[in-house]
């Protein structure tokens, strides 16, 4: 087993926490989360629950001595990054480690909470010695890239039986009984995921893919959908039909481009659904995905248009 150790030695108390902006965004976390995680606090001065919960996450960052660093968002000032992030609601807490984001959750929590949090994302920036279960959930992904899916499953499997709120390993799981073909099993694990880890982005990308595979259960006959499309061009459930069927034959960016085009020509559809359904395809998604990178920036450009 990997033995972890700390990667970084304690930062000056002016460092470890500081106001970030859409211009300096990528600097203050993308790049400085390559050597040291970074907590993400996206609040606004409106926010009651953001006043209490903001100088908690202050002092348990302060307490970790330089192992984890953290960044707070106006979202009333940078838009654009909350849009980009589905930030939904305030407060919300992302923790970023080598360019993604690796956990976090919604709203305040009390003290006790907090420091298990921080202590998670300290772990799993190798700051503290987990036993070797960071090593094991690549590994675990190591198989299930190459097809070694029974495999990884046991792995995960393996992995929560030592910590049973291991979010990344969670969603590893339902991800592997999706590769398996056993949708029930993932739906299953879905339902009964830990309230601590629910929030967490790695069972928000899997509770995404179960989505996408319930509803490739259903889709039609791309070829139909797209020869109604092209004999009713103003037929928006049609267009919709065609992007969950381009989107289950595994035409990922196709999908993606049809359901944008629909959000430019009405993005009030039924509800918001086109803006809805490309948040499901860009959560299923890694977050450095060039398709959820550009699909992302491109939603964002005629939101706030």
């Amino acid at each position: 087993m990997l033995e972890f150790g700390a990667k970084t030695s304690a930062a000056p108390a002016g460092d470890l926490i500081k106001d970030s902006s859409e211009m300096t965004f990528m600097q203050d976390v993308i790049d400085v989360s390559n050597d040291v995680p970074v907590i993400v606090d996206f609040w606004a001065p409106w926010c009651g629950p953001c006043k209490a919960l903001g100088p908690a996450l202050e002092k348990a960052v302060t307490e970790a001595g330089g192992k984890v660093r953290m960044v707070k968002v106006n979202v009333d000032e940078n838009q654009q990054i909350a849009a980009q992030l589905r930030i939904q609601s305030i407060p919300t807490v992302y923790a970023f480690f080598q360019g993604q984001p690796i956990d976090g959750f919604q709203g305040a929590l009390p003290a006790s909470e907090i420091k298990a949090f921080i202590d998670r994302v300290v772990a799993a920036g190798g700051g503290e010695d987990d036993g070797g279960l960071a090593e094991a959930v690549e590994a675990a992904e190591q198989m299930l890239a190459e097809g070694a899916t029974d495999d990884a499953a046991q792995t995960f499997a393996a992995i929560l039986g030592e910590e049973p709120e291991n979010a990344a390993a969670y969603g590893g799981l339902i991800r592997a009984q999706l590769a398996l073909g056993d949708f029930d099993q993932a739906a299953t694990l879905l339902a009964e995921v830990p309230t601590a880890i629910a929030k967490s982005p790695e069972v928000e990308a899997a509770r995404a893919q179960v989505e996408l595979a319930r509803q490739a259960q259903d889709a039609g006959p791309v070829a139909e959908l797209r020869a109604l499309v092209e004999s009713e061009p103003d037929n928006m459930q049609a267009r919709f039909d065609l992007a969950l069927a381009l989107h289950a034959e595994g035409q990922v960016q196709e999908a993606v481009d049809e359901l944008l085009a629909m959000f430019r020509r009405d993005r009030e559809w039924n509800d918001g659904a086109a803006k809805t359904q490309l948040f499901t395809i860009f959560d299923a998604l890694k977050p450095q995905d060039p398709i959820a990178l550009n699909g992302r920036r491109k939603l964002s450009s005629m939101i706030f248009a």
